[in-house]
Formats: structure tokens, C-alpha cells, sequence
């Protein structure tokens, strides 16, 4: 059994994914817009072209995601982070710098009794992360 992350976006399921996929190095494994589900006929016009269903691959993680037609999805996630373990300090640096683009820095990236580099954001599409990088 795995657990595995499912993101709930405000339309931006899209937009997100393929930003992670440029700077993260995530793989996008499948993306299904509504208008290609079977719920087609029961997706309301403007929702035709949001994304249904969509799975990543960031390292040997997935995590999966849409976009909420129902105005559910938080415009901010609590009780969680993604956190991601790069193994050298240049590439926290990196990843805490592209993540940090139109963020919310909750803990700048810094050195501490428990980590070479440790910082956390939610970032501009309201998920949090945490990026860590070991001693």
C-alpha cells in the first residue's frame, strides 16, 4: 500500500503541473480535461477545458490533481506539505528559489540544528511545501 498526495486546484491544476514540470523536473503521466471524460455532457461549458483528473512523477513520487468545478478546493491548504529531500545544499537553494516565485515564504531557507538547509512556502498556486535538505 502507498499513500499518495491528491492536489484539489481552483483551475489551475494545469498551469501548476506543467510549472512543476519545467522547474521541478516532474513528469506528467496522464492529464484528462473534462470535455474528454465521459462527464462531459454534465461539465458546465466553462468547465469544459479544466482538468479532470492529472498524475505526476516528481523523483519516484506521483501526485495527482484537478480542478475543483464545485468551488471546494481551499484557497489555502493546511494540515500538510509536500516536502521534497534534495541531497546537496545548491539544489535546495535552487528548488526553494523556483517554488519561491509569487509565494508565500512561511520559513526562509536557512540552515538548522536539523538541517543543512530547511525553509517552507506555499506557493503561488496555495500548496505548501517544505524543502529539506538533510545533514
Amino acid at each position: 500500500m502507498q499513500i499518495q498526495m491528491y492536489l484539489h486546484f481552483n483551475g489551475q491544476c494545469e498551469a501548476a503541473f506543467k510549472y512543476y514540470q519545467q522547474h521541478l523536473g516532474a513528469e506528467i503521466l496522464f492529464m484528462m480535461r473534462f470535455k474528454d471524460s465521459p462527464a462531459a455532457s454534465e461539465t458546465p461549458t466553462d468547465g469544459q477545458d479544466k482538468i479532470m483528473h492529472a498524475t505526476i512523477r516528481i523523483g519516484t513520487s506521483h501526485v495527482m490533481g484537478s480542478d475543483d468545478m464545485h468551488g471546494h478546493a481551499p484557497h489555502q491548504s493546511h494540515g500538510f506539505s509536500l516536502s521534497l529531500t534534495p541531497d546537496s545544499i545548491e539544489k535546495a537553494e535552487s528548488l526553494f528559489g523556483v517554488l519561491s516565485e509569487k509565494a508565500v515564504i512561511t520559513m526562509p531557507l536557512q540552515k538548522t540544528f536539523f538541517a543543512e538547509r530547511f525553509g517552507s512556502l506555499i506557493d503561488q498556486f496555495g500548496i505548501p511545501w517544505m524543502i529539506h535538505c538533510e545533514k
